[in-house]
Formats: C-alpha cells, sequence, structure tokens
C-alpha cells in the first residue's frame, strides 16, 4: 500500500509508462446546450487496431501475425465477411446487431514516426496538426468546443485523477478533484511496472513474468477499487450525462501490448466492453441521444514481433458506439497489409485523419460549421467529405 503523496512522487519516474497505462484515470465532464451527448474515452497505450477489427479477408495478414488477429478460424467474430471482431468485445455484438457500433480501421492523428506515448496523446488531446503546434496551442480540442457555445453550463468541467485530461484544458471553465486516498497497486500498477522495462531487452521478459507471479499471488484479493474503477467511471459519467452534462471524457489504460498480447488486449477490450455497457445501461433513453468515440494515440506495428506482440506503429482504429449512429459498419476504405502498402514499411497505412471523424460528430451533434472546425477547434484539419457516421 502506497500513500497518494508518495504515488505522485514516484509517477515522475515512471517515463513513457506511465502515459501509455496510467494507475488513476483521469474524467473530464462538461455541460453544454441541447439534448445531445457526446463521451469521447482515450484508450491510453496504442490499442492495436489490427487486432480488435481483424482484416482476415486481407491475405497478407496471415503472414504478418503467427499468433494473433487469425480471423473467424480462431475465435474472433465475422462481422462483414472482411472484419472480424476480437472475441474481447463480443458482448459488444448486440449493439452492432442494433446498428449501434462502429469502426474506421485506418485512422491517426497527424503525428508521424517519433512513436511517444507522452508526444502522442499530447497531439490526440490538444487536436492540432502536428507536435510542433503543441507549443503554441496548449488547450484541448473538448475546450475550444466549450468555447464555441456561449450558452454551455456554469459548472462547465472537471476532471477526476491525478491531473487534468489536456482535452479539456483551456479558458473555459473546469474545476478538478483527486482523491486523497491510499492506492493499493493492483494488476493494472503491475502492467505499469512492466512498461517501464519494454524497451529495455533484457529487462521486458523476467520484468513480464515476475509481474505475471504478483498478480496470482494477490489473485482475488485484489481491492474493488482496483478491479472495478472503469465501472465507477462509466457510472458517473452516466449520472452526470443524465442530468446537466453533456460532454464527459475518461481515458482507459493498459493497451501497450509489446508482449503476450494475446491475454493483455483480451483484458483491456473486456473492460472497454463492460465500460460501454455500463454507459448504455446507465443513461436509458437518452442513450439514443449519445455518442462514444473511443481513441488512442497511435496504432501498433503490422507484424507480430518475437515476444508474441506488437510494437509502436502509426495507423490504429477508430471505435464509434451509441444510439446516434446511422448503421453498424467499417468507415472509409482499407489500405491493405502488402509490404508496399505497409508506412515505413511496418505500420498500416492511415487513410484518414481520426479528427476528421470527430470534426463530422461536433457538426452532427452541436451543429458547430465546418469553417470553426477546420480552423478553430481543429486547426490544420480538412474535413472532406462527411463519413454520415451520425444519423
Amino acid at each position: 500500500m502506497v500513500s497518494r503523496r508518495l504515488f505522485l512522487r514516484s509517477a515522475a519516474l515512471l517515463g513513457c509508462s506511465a502515459a501509455a497505462s496510467p494507475l488513476l484515470t483521469p474524467l473530464a465532464l462538461a455541460g453544454a446546450p441541447g439534448d445531445n451527448r457526446l463521451v469521447v474515452i482515450i484508450l491510453r497505450g496504442a490499442m492495436d487496431g489490427i487486432d480488435v477489427f481483424q482484416p482476415y479477408g486481407d491475405r497478407n495478414l496471415r503472414r504478418l501475425r503467427q499468433t494473433l488477429s487469425l480471423g473467424p478460424d480462431h475465435g474472433a467474430i465475422d462481422l462483414d465477411g472482411f472484419f472480424a471482431l476480437h472475441p474481447g468485445l463480443s458482448p459488444l455484438l448486440p449493439l452492432w446487431a442494433a446498428g449501434h457500433l462502429a469502426f474506421a480501421p485506418a485512422v491517426s492523428t497527424p503525428y508521424r514516426d517519433k512513436r511517444s506515448h507522452f508526444d502522442g496523446q499530447n497531439l490526440l488531446e490538444a487536436g492540432t496538426g502536428t507536435d510542433i503546434d503543441l507549443d503554441h496551442q496548449q488547450d484541448g480540442w473538448l475546450n475550444r468546443l466549450l468555447q464555441e457555445m456561449p450558452d454551455q453550463a456554469s459548472e462547465t468541467a472537471y476532471s477526476i485523477g491525478v491531473e487534468d485530461m489536456r482535452i479539456l484544458q483551456g479558458p473555459a471553465p473546469a474545476k478538478s478533484w483527486a482523491p486523497e486516498a491510499n492506492l493499493i497497486l493492483g494488476p493494472q500498477a503491475a502492467l505499469l511496472l512492466s512498461h517501464v522495462y519494454h524497451d529495455d531487452p533484457l529487462f521486458r521478459e523476467a520484468g513480464g513474468q515476475a509481474m505475471e507471479i504478483a498478480e496470482q499471488l494477490q489473485g482475488s484479493g485484489q481491492p474493488e477499487l482496483a478491479r472495478d474503477e472503469h465501472l465507477a467511471l462509466a457510472q458517473f459519467a452516466a449520472d452526470r450525462l443524465n442530468r446537466d452534462t453533456r460532454i464527459a471524457s475518461f481515458s482507459l489504460g493498459g493497451w501497450d501490448t509489446h508482449a503476450r498480447q494475446a491475454g493483455n488486449i483480451s483484458r483491456a477490450l473486456q473492460r472497454l466492453a463492460e465500460t460501454i455497457l455500463v454507459l448504455k445501461e446507465g443513461l436509458g433513453t437518452h442513450w439514443d441521444r449519445t455518442t462514444i468515440m473511443a481513441v488512442t494515440e497511435f496504432g501498433r506495428t503490422a507484424q507480430e514481433n518475437g515476444s508474441a506482440g506488437t510494437d509502436h506503429g502509426t495507423g490504429g482504429a477508430l471505435l464509434v458506439a451509441g444510439g446516434t449512429l446511422r448503421s453498424s459498419r467499417a468507415m472509409g476504405d482499407w489500405p491493405g497489409l502488402a509490404e508496399g502498402d505497409l508506412y515505413d514499411g511496418r505500420d498500416l497505412m492511415p487513410l484518414r485523419d481520426i479528427r476528421a471523424y470527430a470534426a463530422w460528430a461536433l457538426h452532427a451533434k452541436f451543429g458547430l460549421p465546418k469553417g470553426t472546425l477546420e480552423r478553430r477547434i481543429f486547426p490544420g484539419l480538412e474535413m472532406g467529405s462527411d463519413p454520415r457516421m451520425l444519423a
């Protein structure tokens, strides 16, 4: 057991791993006019979109992956004859059947080549065109959205966790709150510590095995807060969204899967599925006016590595859920996994800026004009054609 003060002092030493899998999940809420609701979930650590929405119809997939993303013959659920859903998200199949689940399989922010969790997440939350712009654009894109909504509620936003989420930082009013409580390190903490060594070949394997042993020793004795934090966040967000709040954002960690990806991503996907279903149940009739967008800082390598995992990449996937969707489908085109189709010869090629999907969602939900979205909310963005994502 460690005190919050000790944790805060120690967190500075964890480097990129703290970005990949934070121990305390921040949550931010905002009020806005109208009945439409928006939930943005940051998937910290770089989710492998190829594994979540498996392009088993691409004949090059089997060449790149020996144990991952092997399609319906190995437990994934066919969606449309080309893509299959990772079984970890199988609880969301009723949403797919109802037309309330969609995805874009080849998207990214404009961030390229450096593949740093911190920089990638900063760019994702700031909504800027390049990481160079981060020095000049200190507020987040949801805060800039609030600045364009003069009728927003007085209790504009606040965040729960160790630090504020950049996505809602800025001139629009915001509050923050962090619990003064002792923290018991559970499985997420063990995973975080393993990430400290993920770039060190000497410690990666041994560290991972040690963390697995620690988790087994804890067994069912892990605290409820550590196990069910994502459910508490979803319940809290749904409660506020049923009142005056119209915009919520929080993060889920555990997506940095350099080794033993099959087990790690299954657990992360289970938490994501449970989070979305708790939101749906909690929102009740308000689900029909809600859009959930789950976004991540970048994707992962197309080829599986020697540790049965994947490394930091470029193109990733966007998940969208909610009663406002027009239909369940794969949105956008597929770039292919042939050697000549990969970005930098190693990553999924992104075909569309993930900000474009967010911008079209804001246009549909809150009526912001295209010019405001391209110049003010997402500087430098060209929205392109309307994906007709929302009804």
